[in-house]
This record gives structure tokens, C-alpha cells and sequence, in this order.
């Protein structure tokens, strides 16, 4: 058991060490620019190692992913009773917001991120299929929870969502104040999620 622990620990380290020596490299220099095996040497570690913990290279960029489905399925599952699942999705993404967490990416600081994601098409696709696998995970979480008509309430909490995200988005790299823009993405997304719950939920 501590034999596993200890290579279970060894593996989330290279995994952290890859993503963030290529996260670096396609912030300064855009994420087409950069080759997998350019991302391997420097992170010191064999090409077929890249892949073993990131299945394309899309995914190096979005590497905390996996953890934002984490927490999104977490909240509809462990919701308190009483409260509705996209109410709880609301709760979280406005904690999130409010934190300046990095899933978040309302605020100034991840202004370059944004700008290599409208740099690279091939970003933008996968970002698109990220959205879809996530949107099939709220709607199993609602469904496993007992949501009516889980599918059209997570599809249209997701829309709502990207929505003001993108929104939001837009306005930070527009170099709007971040305060601003924030306090507004916040109103926008409690007020927008609260109707989808009346309606849906």
C-alpha cells in the first residue's frame, strides 16, 4: 500500500512537472509553436511519457480539466437537501469567481491564457469537446440525483454558463477592470442559473 502511495505521488509529479513546463512554453510562445517533443525535453522526460499522462496535446493546455469535472459532479452529488442542482453549480462557480481560482480565469492575470486559446484553432476545438463531456457529466450527476428531464437542465445550464463566461472572457482581454467585470459576471450568472432552477430544476 505505501509502495503504491509513494509511485501514485511519483506520477501526479511528473504529470504536475509536464503541465506546467508546457503550459510555460505555450504562454510565451503559443501553443502551435510548440511541438510535444519540445515540451518533453524540456520537462526532461521521454516523449511516450507526455502521452502516457496526457492523451493529446490539447490537454496539456487544458490539464485541470479533470479537476473542474471533479468539482462539478461533487456539487450536484453532495448537494445539501433541499438545495437544487443547478442552485449548487451556481454556488460553486460564484465561490470560484470569488476566489479568483485559476477555473475560474475571470481576472486580468489569466488574460494570456485566453489569448493563445484565440490564437489556435485547434485549442478552441477542444475546448468545445471539453464543454460536451462536461455537460454529459452534469446531466448523468443530474439524473443519477433525480433531476427531472436531466439532459435539457444540464444543457441548458451549461449554455447559460458558457455564455457568461464567454462574455466575461471577452471583456478581460478587452483589458476592462477586472472588479468590474467580475462583480458583473457575478450578478449575471446568479441571476441567469436561478431562472434555469425555477424553470427546470
Amino acid at each position: 500500500m505505501e509502495h503504491q502511495g509513494r509511485r501514485e505521488r511519483k506520477k501526479a509529479e511528473v504529470r504536475a512537472r509536464i503541465s506546467d513546463v508546457a503550459t510555460g512554453l505555450f504562454l510565451e510562445r503559443g501553443f502551435d509553436e510548440v511541438s510535444v517533443s519540445e515540451v518533453a525535453e524540456a520537462a526532461d522526460v521521454a516523449r511516450p511519457t507526455v502521452f502516457a499522462h496526457f492523451a493529446r496535446k490539447e490537454d496539456l493546455f487544458f490539464d485541470r480539466y479533470p479537476e473542474a469535472e471533479a468539482l462539478v459532479v461533487a456539487a450536484i452529488n453532495d448537494r445539501p437537501d433541499g438545495t437544487s442542482a443547478v442552485a449548487a453549480l451556481s454556488d460553486l462557480l460564484i465561490k470560484l469567481s470569488d476566489q479568483g481560482h485559476p477555473l475560474s480565469t475571470i481576472r486580468a492575470r489569466f488574460r494570456r491564457f485566453w489569448e493563445v486559446v484565440a490564437e489556435s484553432r485547434a485549442l478552441q476545438a477542444r475546448a468545445r469537446e471539453l464543454l460536451q463531456h462536461l455537460e454529459e457529466a452534469i446531466a448523468e450527476a443530474m439524473e443519477h440525483t433525480g433531476v427531472p428531464d436531466p439532459q435539457l437542465t444540464a444543457a441548458l445550464t451549461v449554455a447559460a454558463v458558457r455564455t457568461v463566461h464567454l462574455e466575461a472572457i471577452r471583456r478581460i482581454l478587452a483589458a476592462e477592470d477586472e472588479t468590474v467585470v467580475a462583480a458583473d459576471y457575478r450578478t449575471r450568472l446568479i441571476t441567469t442559473l436561478a431562472t434555469i432552477a425555477e424553470l427546470h430544476d
